[in-house]
């Protein structure tokens, strides 16, 4: 059972203390993040972009983020685990999205689940009813792509700035545990923040967020369109590259294997 429950990352709000979140997709990820003290570890529908190479997050399954999470799970003792609810798991019917979130959370062991965009209330609703955590997630919502257009800021006209705002309560008053602001302007991002209970995370939404979220593909250096946003804190992508080429070197120059 994970040490970081909803009540203590609800307090890290109250307390002012940054809560911090990362994907992970694998097991032995999740282990090395869960050990060094992450709060919150999210199974993303990233994958499809860092992990299957896809060109959005459009084509992953409940079957994938079922299956990832599984694993990322058996990997922790202490952060709490949240799962996405991919494309088009949430929209079809209430009683499709109850049985796709109980999926998520009987059978990969996640605690909690992400539902994108403020469009299912009514479900979010009778979700948390059932005991199932949800957090919420505004701004740009990857899974709405072909009607954005693309990955840009949102929230900058009035009209979408107040519809952002509107929307951020309305997930509050269904039952949302926490919230995603990702890419609006820092000053909506401080706004929301300071009028909700709830803990608001921000990802590229500026510093004034109860705390933060990254693709730690991103942060490792191991994907080769990480938004400007993201900062690298190495350059693993390098680092393979280097290990791969020593080995070939290595193996045709008859040094590996050596005689011991």
């Amino acid at each position: 059972m994970s040490s970081v429950s909803i009540s203590t990352i609800k307090q890290m709000k109250k307390d002012s203390k940054q809560i911090t979140v990362l994907t992970a997709y694998d097991f032995y990820t999740a282990k090395i993040l869960d050990e060094v003290g992450i709060d919150i570890i999210l199974v993303g529908d990233s994958l499809g972009m860092v992990f299957q190479g896809k060109k959005n997050t459009l084509e992953v399954t409940m079957k994938d983020i079922a299956y990832h999470t599984k694993v990322v799970s058996g990997a922790l003792k202490k952060a709490f685990l949240i799962a996405d609810m991919p494309f088009m798991s949430s929209q079809i019917s209430v009683e499709k999205t109850l049985q796709n979130a109980a999926k998520l959370i009987q059978k990969g062991g996640a605690n909690a689940v992400k539902i994108e965009g403020c469009s299912s209330l009514d479900t979010i609703s009778k979700i948390v009813s059932s005991g199932i955590p949800v957090m919420g997630h505004l701004g740009l919502t990857p899974q709405s792509i072909n009607q954005i257009g693309s990955y840009k800021i949102q929230g900058k006209t009035k009209e979408s700035y107040l519809q952002i705002v509107e929307d951020a309560k309305k997930l509050e008053e269904a039952g949302v545990f926490a919230i995603v602001l990702e890419m609006v302007p820092a000053a909506l991002a401080q706004e929301i923040t300071s009028i909700l209970n709830i803990p608001v995370i921000g990802c590229g939404s500026g510093p004034f967020c109860d705390g933060q979220v990254l693709v730690t593909n991103d942060i490792l250096g191991l994907y080769p369109s990480s938004p400007k946003f993201s900062k690298q804190y190495v350059n693993l992508t390098e680092l393979i590259r280097q290990a791969g080429e020593n080995y070939i070197k290595d193996v045709r120059a008859g040094i590996f294997p050596a005689k011991e």
